[in-house]
């Protein structure tokens, strides 16, 4: 679960971050233009009313920037020619608007001058910040890449296909594969669009969202020439996979009812789909999130950073070794990253597990005892405040973690999931979630995936802002281990 590009937050914010920088393009060249001496220079005439020239700026750089479809919430990222290209068209039309404007409204007298500067003005502020906006977008969607894959491989695919590669590849789409029905086996490898190729047959499905990540379950093909296709809605249901059917495919006809997911119709970017999503669909909240994910592990980190070398000295000084320790686990619909950790076990950790795996205290496929004898004497006070987690704000900020989800499980942990398991992974792991204030280690595993799987029925801010004080208190008083 994450935010959308359609969220309506992000295009007001947007809009009002380009109002501000016109606005600072007008008061730096009425600054400029104010303070060039005369008399050299004519000064500015006392008579004059620059404010309606700034409220008529605002409101035809508005204009502007929408006729020329800047707001388009899946525009192309363009390179640094394209954007100064762009804007300076952009800001001649403005300014000219601006002129007219005043000229129909019979305000004339505004010093030429004074023109010349804010147009300059605006047009490197607005370029400047398009081009960092949308090619750090861009960055961070090549390692962020919602990955789709499609049921079927012939025309329809092919059609669907060519939508995305053509609309929706600079944003963050791939299509990793299509899978055929059972009677056409022997089309697997054929390619169906460019490199997309058939990797399967639809038999193959739980194995493949069971070992890919995959965000998108696209049905290209009519449900009913699917043989027990009602199967393969409730897999990825369960898995938490969004699920995205053609127009004339009626789900109705296949006579199945939803577990989890909510059914609606929606237009995926110019693709009018049938939709099951098992997430809560809640866009302007998510994007808030982020907002708060971001700002809040940046934020952290500079207030810690005393507190975070401390804990570094301690760690070097009390036993041999690294201080971080980083492990390979599962965030957002399965993918691998690396986890990072203050060290709090000695260096040959993972081999010694292998000996205590029979003293194992947690049901299922965790692994937790008390008394673990690799931990050293720093790392034990590091787990018990769960101070041992802090480097995890690193990952917050490169989008593989967020400050409240399911905490991210290791590989070989998901390989034994059950199917509704599974779907704890549909949202992006999290530094805490409601099992970390809950008993933590007195839970059952069971339970604690019930747990995670009631956070993301219910997420809210305010949940996830109750379980930070809540977390904030259990550190406090030393539960963790």
């Amino acid at each position: 679960m994450q935010p959308s590009e359609n969220n309506p937050l992000a295009l007001v914010a947007h809009q009002m971050a380009h109002a501000v920088l016109v606005i600072l393009a007008f008061w730096a060249a009425y600054a400029t233009r104010f303070n060039m001496p005369p008399p050299v220079f004519v000064p500015l005439s006392a008579d004059y009313d620059y404010r309606l020239d700034l409220l008529l700026s605002v409101v035809c750089f508005h204009v502007t920037l929408r006729i020329y479809h800047i707001y388009q919430p899946h525009r192309k990222a363009m390179g640094l020619g394209e954007t100064l290209w762009l804007f300076m068209q952009i800001t001649f039309v403005s300014v000219a608007l601006t002129v007219f404007s005043d000229y129909a409204l019979h305000h004339w007298g505004e010093s030429r001058l004074f023109l010349g500067f804010f147009a300059c003005y605006a047009f490197l502020f607005l370029a400047i910040f398009e081009y960092l906006v949308f090619s750090s977008r861009a960055n961070y969607l090549k390692g962020h890449k919602k990955n789709i894959l499609v049921i079927g491989g012939r025309h329809r695919a092919a059609e669907f296909i060519s939508a995305v590669m053509r609309n929706l590849k600079h944003q963050g789409y791939r299509v990793v594969g299509c899978l055929e029905l059972p009677a056409m086996a022997e089309t697997v490898g054929d390619r169906v669009y460019e490199s997309v190729k058939i990797i399967g047959t639809i038999d193959d499905l739980e194995t493949i969202l069971k070992t890919k990540p995959i965000d998108e379950l696209v049905f290209s093909m009519p449900l009913k020439k699917i043989a027990n296709v009602d199967e393969y809605i409730f897999l990825a249901e369960s898995m938490g996979i969004n699920i995205r059917i053609l127009p004339d495919f009626q789900i109705h006809s296949i006579r199945y009812y939803p577990q989890t997911a909510s059914i609606r119709l929606d237009d995926f970017h110019g693709l009018s789909v049938m939709t099951l999503s098992s997430v809560p669909r809640k866009e302007i909240q998510l994007f808030i999130k982020a907002i708060i994910d971001y700002t809040g592990a940046a934020v952290a980190l500079f207030v810690l950073c005393p507190l975070l070398a401390l804990i570094a000295l301690s760690i070097k000084l009390a036993s041999p070794g690294p201080v971080f320790f980083s492990q390979e686990r599962c965030g957002l619909n399965g993918r691998i990253f690396k986890m990072h950790k203050f060290r709090s076990m000695v260096v040959d950790a993972e081999k010694i597990k292998a000996v205590l795996e029979k003293k194992n205290e947690m049901d299922g496929p965790v692994f937790k005892i008390k008394n673990d004898p690799r931990v050293t004497p720093v790392g034990r006070f590091l787990r018990t405040t769960s101070l041992d987690e802090l480097p995890q704000l690193f990952n917050v900020l490169k989008g593989e973690m967020s400050l409240v989800g399911p905490r991210p499980p290791l590989p070989t942990e998901v390989k034994q999931y059950k199917l509704w398991q599974r779907r704890r992974l549909s949202m992006k792991p999290g530094l805490t979630c409601i099992w970390q204030v809950s008993g933590r280690n007195d839970i059952s595993f069971e339970r604690w995936m019930e747990m995670d799987l009631e956070y993301i029925d219910n997420w809210s801010l305010k949940l996830d802002f109750i379980l930070v004080l809540k977390t904030i208190k259990e550190m406090i008083v030393g539960r963790g281990r």
